[in-house]
């Protein structure tokens, strides 16, 4: 079922989850234990991230170092598949634009297809780990309203090869990428929101938000892009903040705030345990009032602490 479809019949609350899929080496059982808690509280939809290739320099014999690609996470269409056959559960991948040609992406496509994957999440991605600004592939994408338009093209029936008559139309869902906080790269909020309605004019159906602490932005958010007639639903994300680390790091990586009030919780709790605490209660105080304020799904990045989203979970429903 479309992600759209689940949201006009829904008659409650929504739960969604994100997962990374594991490096390359180990088993999907580290995926199947992550999920099968969470499983009790009947998500709608799982979402698989997906990874680019990394360049690494490896020394040769004869003292020369060779740059080598490498994929740390690859499997996110094989992922989709076993979550779908072993829940009975959507999977929605995440398509990239970094480091995948055109002709990957076609690919792709037509694997997640012939497997009866249902939605896809259009990235642009983030910038290669050696590189200061995004670079795409030679015979790739750029933006992310580019990859839209390759799903869009595809789900008319339009192929990289011209020469494919009457080829099968796909029928993909399409989610994208919002910011509440706008994208680091954009020059204001409503620069952002002008781009992300581009991506809906060009048939994106949905948008899941960059994680958030402070639910204002969120509304905020959705506000400002409803002056600017985007009328798609807007799904918000969440995560836990579950140790003091993650106070530098979370805004240096994802470029969001932290209320100082979390700020200051984390700071004085003396035990991982007690940081765990900390974060359950922020979690489940935000999707408390995200579900009062009518959000149409509570979608979490599960990634590390999927006990934390239980807790918050069991004490919601």
């Amino acid at each position: 079922m479309k992600v759209t479809e689940y949201l006009a019949n829904a008659n409650g609350p929504i739960i969604s989850l994100e997962i990374l899929p594991p490096t390359k080496g180990k088993s999907i059982d580290s995926i199947y234990s992550h999920l099968d808690p969470l499983m009790e509280f009947k998500p709608a939809f799982i979402n698989v991230t997906y990874h680019r290739a990394e360049q690494v320099y490896k020394k040769r014999a004869d003292g020369n170092f060779e740059r080598v690609e490498i994929r740390k996470r690859p499997g996110t269409v094989g992922i989709c598949a076993a979550i779908m056959n072993k829940y009975k559960v959507e999977a929605i991948p995440h398509l990239i634009c970094g480091g995948f040609s055109k002709e990957e992406t076609e690919n792709a496509l037509i694997d997640l297809h012939f497997l009866g994957v249902q939605n896809v999440l259009a990235l642009r991605g983030d910038a290669a780990a050696n590189e200061k600004f995004f670079t795409p592939h030679p015979s790739g994408h750029r933006y992310a309203e580019d990859l839209v338009k390759q799903v869009e093209g595809l789900n008319k029936g339009h192929y990289l090869e011209e020469d494919i008559m009457d080829g099968v139309k796909t029928d993909f869902c399409v989610g994208i990428a919002g910011y509440p906080e706008k994208h680091f790269e954009a020059p204001n909020i409503d620069t952002d929101i002008y781009y992300l309605k581009r991506k809906i004019d060009l048939g994106a159906d949905y948008v899941t938000t960059q994680m958030f602490f402070n639910n204002a932005h969120y509304y905020n958010y959705v506000a400002k892009c409803q002056e600017h007639n985007v009328n798609v639903p807007i799904i918000p994300g969440l995560k836990p903040l579950t140790n003091k680390r993650q106070l530098t790091m979370i805004p240096s990586i994802f470029n969001v705030e932290l209320p100082v009030d979390l700020c200051n919780e984390m700071m004085n709790a003396k035990t991982p345990e007690a940081c765990d605490r900390v974060g359950e209660e922020w979690l489940l105080e935000q999707c408390k009032d995200l579900l009062k304020n009518n959000a149409p799904v509570l979608h979490f990045y599960t990634l590390g602490k999927p006990q934390v989203i239980y807790n918050v979970l069991k004490r919601l429903f």
